[in-house]
């Protein structure tokens, strides 16, 4: 059932009043105050049913899913640093100083299974909806980038390695004795297969590697005879994917990097530091002019830029209710020109024919193209994106659209500090400009010195 907060609380002596004592005029206030918490509500009941303990208020559980990502915090570190904040309480819709913890941190994982993509989409659309007609830009920016999982380097020792703790793991649950288990002498071998380039331990290395994987297969066929019909059919899909480890090549292709996250891609985006990077392919739409994020898609399999663009113009349209006239893209999207009246430009020599006017037009539209890989940059360090601790392909999709709002709730932040520092600047004009506080009186005043 849905929680809610009560709008008009009942006075309590025992409890103070956030407003008696924060800063209304603070950026988080107003911001607070700019969003449709109604329209937010509203979007976020069909996913509770109309019976059963109240749940988390949809208000207080979005604002901090929010918080969390705009300031690039851990669930944990999160719940910790809410307590502290009064403006963090006041954003998430409480009225009374909160001493204790709102929730369990685990809160976050029941929500974001619960909301799924189609829910981290909505919250996507909440930030678009705050800059209004902002949005709808007839020109945006279209690049793609990595979004690293949090696994370790893939390399076929590892997952030999890891492949004997599993079958280990499954015999003890499963009541199975072995003949050996290989424990002690796995963790030796992966230490020796290590630095195989150097000439002397080579051969050594190699022959650790090769070791590995003879006692990998050797105990996952152990362990698969000795199950019963139940036993195997209850743990079948874990035994198909050690298999399909144990048989790849190096130069097949659908290979598996890990045994916890099986749809994790290699993906070579021609970096001079990082030849490979292993996570999922993700796309971001970006407005020219305001630098808004109108579009992030979070893809499966290691697409070809240009295949995704219908699916990013189609996502900025059902999200802004605008089609862009012009995609600026890159040389990685070359091949399509025209996708349902959108036209797809990249870099390429002017004609023989081409004015001096169109070049120059040209060059600078280019030029604003290269402005989106500094805000994919702010968005992976700043914004949880750089590393995807999120489970699943699902967890891809949602980490990507929330971090992409929370880019957009930032950069409204921002907005408010400047126009509150302007604010600030202007009265200060005001207070100077009269003949009291001219800067003559000042000076004979002794008000300052200087």
């Amino acid at each position: 059932m849905v929680g809610k907060i009560e709008s008009t609380p009942q006075l309590n002596i025992f409890e103070t009043p956030l407003t008696t004592f924060i800063n209304l005029n603070h950026e988080l206030c107003i911001l607070a105050n700019e969003i449709e918490w109604q329209f937010v509500e509203s979007e976020f009941t069909g996913y509770y049913t109309d019976f059963g303990r109240p749940s988390i208020p949809i208000r207080k559980i979005v604002g901090l899913v929010l918080l969390r990502q705009i300031y690039n915090l851990s669930d944990e570190a999160l719940i910790d640093r809410w307590i502290e904040n009064p403006y963090w309480q006041y954003f998430c819709g409480e009225h009374n100083f909160q001493k204790i913890k709102p929730m369990d941190p685990t809160e976050f994982v029941k929500f974001r299974k619960r909301i799924g993509a189609e829910g981290a989409e909505k919250l996507f659309k909440l930030s678009i909806k705050l800059f209004g007609n902002e949005a709808k830009e007839k020109e945006v920016l279209v690049d793609s980038t990595v979004q690293e999982k949090n696994i370790t380097y893939p390399t076929d020792s590892k997952l030999h390695h890891r492949i004997i703790k599993n079958v280990n793991k499954i015999a003890d649950e499963s009541g199975i004795k072995l003949r050996q288990t290989y424990k002690r002498i796995s963790k030796q071998l992966l230490i020796d297969q290590r630095f195989r380039n150097h000439p002397k331990r080579k051969k050594k290395a190699h022959a650790a590697a090769r070791k590995l994987k003879t006692i990998a297969g050797r105990l996952v066929r152990d362990v698969d005879r000795k199950m019963n019909d139940e036993q195997k059919t209850q743990y079948s899909e874990r035994f198909d994917v050690f298999r399909q480890i144990l048989k790849q090549k190096k130069t097949d292709k659908n290979k598996i990097y890990s045994l916890h996250e099986l749809a994790v891609s290699c993906i070579a985006k021609g970096k001079e530091a990082k030849k490979f990077e292993f996570g999922n392919k993700t796309g971001i739409v970006l407005t020219k002019n305001g630098g808004i994020i109108v579009g992030a898609l979070a893809f499966e399999n290691n697409l070809y830029d240009g295949h995704t663009l219908e699916e990013h113009l189609s996502q900025t349209e059902r999200l802004t209710g605008h089609r862009p006239k012009v995609g600026i893209v890159d040389r990685g999207y070359r091949g399509r020109k025209n996708i349902e009246g959108t036209e797809i430009i990249s870099p390429k020599p002017p004609g023989k024919n081409a004015t001096n006017y169109q070049k120059q037009k040209a060059r600078k539209r280019f030029r604003a193209r290269a402005g989106i890989e500094p805000i994919i940059g702010h968005i992976k360090h700043d914004h949880r994106m750089l590393r995807n601790y999120l489970k699943g392909a699902i967890g891809d999709k949602i980490n990507t659209l929330i971090a992409a709002a929370a880019f957009n709730f930032k950069k409204k932040l921002n907005r408010i500090k400047v126009e509150l520092l302007y604010i600030f600047i202007f009265n200060l004009e005001i207070i100077f400009s009269t003949k009291y506080f001219s800067l003559n009186n000042i000076r004979k005043k002794g008000l300052f010195q200087g």
